[in-house]
Order: C-alpha cells, then sequence, then structure tokens
C-alpha cells in the first residue's frame, strides 16, 4: 500500500550525506583482483540449473557527450568502432554460453551503456538473434533497453520489437531549453512524444521516463513543466535520479558551471516537488513511491513484486526478477551471482585483448562469506520493503538477530527518536519518513562501511 509521503528539508539536511546506493553488497569498490576468470567459471559451472538467469549487456556508445554523465561511454561517429565493439560483444556471449547451463531460462535482460538506440536496426536485430541463439529465454521474460530519444526512430523501435524487447526507459531529463544547452542535450518535448508514441505502436507494454533534479538552471517552476510533460506522456514508470556532479571523478562534468547549480536545499525542494506531484492523486494518475529514485503505477509489475514480497535490488536498480543471477557482457559490465560478483574491465583494448584470448572480459569480482550474505539479505528487505521480521531473518541464517546486529540497533535508535524507523523485539519497520533516507538506514547493517578509515566517493543519499 502506498503511505502517504513527506519531506522534512531539516531532518533530510541533517542526515544527508554521501553513502552506497546498495545495488550490491558488499559494494563494488571492495571487489578484488584476487577474484578471476577462473573463479567466475568455476562458479558459473557449478550453480544451479533451477536458477533463472538475468543477462546485461553493455553498450557503450552514444553520438554526443552529456555533460552530466557518470557512465562508461565512448563518443563516436565511426561505423567501425561500433562493429569491432559488437564483433566482440557476441564472442563473448559464446564464450560465456560455454561456461554456464543454457538450458537455465532467462528470464529478463536489459541492455544499457551508453546509448543502446545508437545502433542501427539491423545491428539491434543481429545482436537480438545471437543472444536468442545462445541463450533460452522464456515466453514471459522482461527484456528492456535505454533508449535516447534523439537516436530513436520508428525503425530501431520495430528491430528492438521484432527480437523480443517489450520495455523501454527514455532519458528525458529535462525539457526546458536552458537546462538542455548546459548538459548538452537538446530534445525538444515533440521529439520525446514522437519517440513514447513509437513505443506504443509497437506494442512495448512498458514504457518509462527518466528524469534528473539537481541540473544547470533548474528552477522549481521549470521542474513542475518537466513533471508536467512527464505526466502526459504517462509512463508506467519514472525514475527521478540526483544528479551527482563529482569532476574530480568526471572530468567533462567540469564543463557545467558550478554557479548554475540548484542549491542543497534547491536540490531538495526539487525532489519535493517531484514526490508530491508524482504519488499526488491528480486525475487519477498517482505513482507509488517504490523507493529511492523510483515510481511506478500501483498496477505495474514493480508495484506488485514490491506488494508480493518479491522486489529486488541489483545493478541496474529495482528489479521484478528476483532470485535470477545476472550475467552482465561488455566492458564495466558486473555479473552478480548467488555466491559472487564478477566486473569486466573498462577500457576497450583490455577488453578486446581479454575476448580474444577467451578469458572473458572479468578482471575482478568478490566471493561472498557467509556474513556478506546475511547482511546483503538484511539490507535487500530493507531498501525493497522497508521492513524485516527478525524471526525470518534467524531461522533462515540460524543468528540471535539482537546480538549480532547489536550494533546497527544502537546506530538506529538516533533514528527511531527522529520518527525514521520503529524497533520492536520483533521487527524493523521503516516509517514513511524514512523511506527518503533508506540508504542511511541500511548502512547501520554495512560492516565494511562502519569500519573502513577511507570511505570510497559515493553520492548524497537524497
Amino acid at each position: 500500500m502506498q503511505t502517504d509521503l513527506s519531506i522534512d528539508l531539516d531532518l533530510i539536511r541533517r542526515y544527508n550525506q554521501p553513502g552506497p546506493r546498495y545495488t550490491s553488497y558488499p559494494t563494488a569498490p571492495h571487489f578484488t583482483d584476487e577474484y578471476g576468470t577462473e573463479a567466475f567459471r568455476r562458479d558459473l559451472s557449478e550453480a544451479s540449473s533451477n536458477t533463472p538467469l538475468s543477462l546485461y549487456l553493455h553498450l557503450p556508445f552514444c553520438q554526443s557527450l552529456c555533460y552530466y554523465c557518470g557512465c562508461h561511454m565512448k563518443v563516436t561517429q565511426n561505423p567501425e568502432t561500433i562493429e569491432t565493439y559488437l564483433t566482440a560483444l557476441k564472442q563473448e556471449i559464446d564464450q560465456l554460453a560455454a561456461a554456464v547451463d543454457t538450458s537455465r531460462p532467462v528470464v529478463q535482460m536489459h541492455w544499457g551503456g551508453g546509448t543502446p538506440t545508437y545502433l542501427s536496426p539491423d545491428q539491434i536485430r543481429d545482436l537480438g538473434a545471437h543472444l536468442r541463439h545462445r541463450f533460452s529465454f522464456a515466453s514471459d521474460a522482461e527484456i528492456s533497453l535505454e533508449a535516447d530519444p534523439r537516436t530513436v526512430t520508428a525503425e530501431r523501435m520495430a528491430a528492438a520489437a521484432s527480437v523480443g524487447f517489450n520495455r523501454v526507459s527514455f532519458g528525458v531529463q529535462d525539457v526546458n531549453r536552458e537546462v538542455q544547452e548546459a548538459i548538452n542535450r537538446v530534445q525538444p518535448i515533440a521529439m520525446v512524444e514522437e519517440a513514447v508514441g513509437w513505443a506504443r505502436e509497437y506494442d512495448y507494454n512498458g514504457v518509462n521516463v527518466d528524469l534528473i533534479y539537481g541540473l544547470p538552471h533548474q528552477t522549481l517552476d521549470r521542474f513542475d513543466r518537466t513533471l508536467d510533460v512527464t505526466q502526459r506522456l504517462a509512463p508506467d514508470r519514472i525514475a527521478v535520479y540526483s544528479y551527482a556532479h563529482v569532476p574530480s571523478i568526471k572530468n567533462h562534468q567540469r564543463v557545467i558551471d558550478q554557479e548554475a547549480l540548484p542549491s542543497p536545499d534547491e536540490k531538495l525542494r526539487l525532489f519535493e516537488r517531484a514526490l508530491e506531484r508524482l504519488t499526488g492523486s491528480q486525475n487519477g494518475r498517482a505513482y507509488r513511491f517504490i523507493g529511492m529514485d523510483h515510481f511506478a503505477r500501483p498496477d505495474d509489475p514493480l508495484s506488485v513484486a514490491q506488494d508480493e514480497g518479491t522486489l529486488h535490488r541489483n545493478f541496474q536498480g529495482y528489479s521484478t526478477r528476483a532470485g535470477a543471477e545476472i550475467l552482465a557482457l561488455g566492458i564495466s559490465g558486473i555479473s552478480q551471482l548467488s555466491g559472487a560478483y564478477a566486473q569486466n574491465v573498462k577500457a576497450f583494448p583490455a577488453y578486446y585483448d581479454r575476448i580474444e584470448s577467451d578469458r572473458l572480459g572479468t578482471y575482478r569480482g568478490y566471493r561472498l562469506t557467509s556474513e556478506d550474505r546475511l547482511r546483503r539479505h538484511v539490507i535487500m528487505q530493507l531498501m525493497c520493503h522497508f521492513h524485516l521480521q527478525k524471526a525470518d531473518i534467524e531461522e533462515r541464517f540460524a543468528v540471535d538477530f539482537d546480538r549480532r546486529f547489536a550494533s546497527a540497533l544502537e546506530w538506529l535508535k538516533p533514528m527511531e527518536g527522529d520518527g525514521l524507523v520503529t524497533l520492536t523485539p520483533e521487527a524493523i519497520h521503516v516509517r514513511p519518513e524514512g523511506r527518503l533516507l533508506i540508504r542511511n538506514i541500511a548502512m547501520a547493517f554495512d560492516a565494511y562501511w562502519r569500519t573502513d578509515e577511507e570511505q570510497p566517493v559515493h553520492a548524497q543519499t537524497v
């Protein structure tokens, strides 16, 4: 059930700090090169044949650079550069298929980037057909891709639909011209509307829209216009991401005028406005606040999964297919097995060298300990469902919850005093006010966060 949500700006200011997004636990900075290709192959061969698969393909190419971008991407107008990568990617698909039981059904697939819709229709069809030749896809598989409206055409949407794509996420970010020019991503509203129209014409049963708050020149009035357009498009899901300005890590972000960025308080008010607008009941089109930065229609599979206790979280965010092991292909991709993570190299020359020598793309990873599995389960329960029963954890992992997590419960007591959580002898319940600070709450159970002398660079929790 959707619970009324509100933002206490003073409380948010007090708790807003850098922290992990918990798309994994432990988080990626703790991966090590002690876990490599051979360990990954061994774990793949030993995996249960009853466990379904989820595929992630990283397609890193873009036609131009968006200044806010934090992805592993490459701007190119050279068709040969893209073809070289696709050839290596298909080789990696073959190598991975040889290492895993391909009778395991693929229940989910996602193409991210970069810009998957920068591929030509023929390239989309060829890559999709190659995957279907090597893996067994479930008839009800959720197959999605990210789309830049500037590269979307009717032919590309038709090509993706022909190989089974049924969900698409459009990167809208903001509809105001001054904001778009400041981030080098100019896309008229009519272009976005046309792209969404093609998705519906070709029977995509899930249309998502991605927005970003905290961009240069954004104001409440301007963001209202973006929300107006978004609600008029009536997508099934909406993601409202926080812009992380880290020019020390992403050099191209130095192009953005820091003076044009909203102040921390103004940025919080932008998200507050999105929360108010999207969860309100205007025109009967209210969305469910799933958590973090995700909103979905009450009848969307994401909302249903949360109601049924099957919602999951992985490197693509919230997911409906809990229990599936993720196999990631392409540069920077991170595979997520039941007991391990494996990350691909991030540089093109190293990737091509590894694929050519039949070493997959893996260069580092992490094998979970029993303690990691316990803490991951607790964190994901809180992140996905905002509630956990201690007895369930005790029965599943044979631990005394209060004794094992005594320090975490102490960490949470001030949050209980601030109305963020309710702590009882039987359970931990995240109150409506705490949903916006769920990352802070999860951090209480992160053994690495609590003990690391030097914390990795993370975005603010709100």
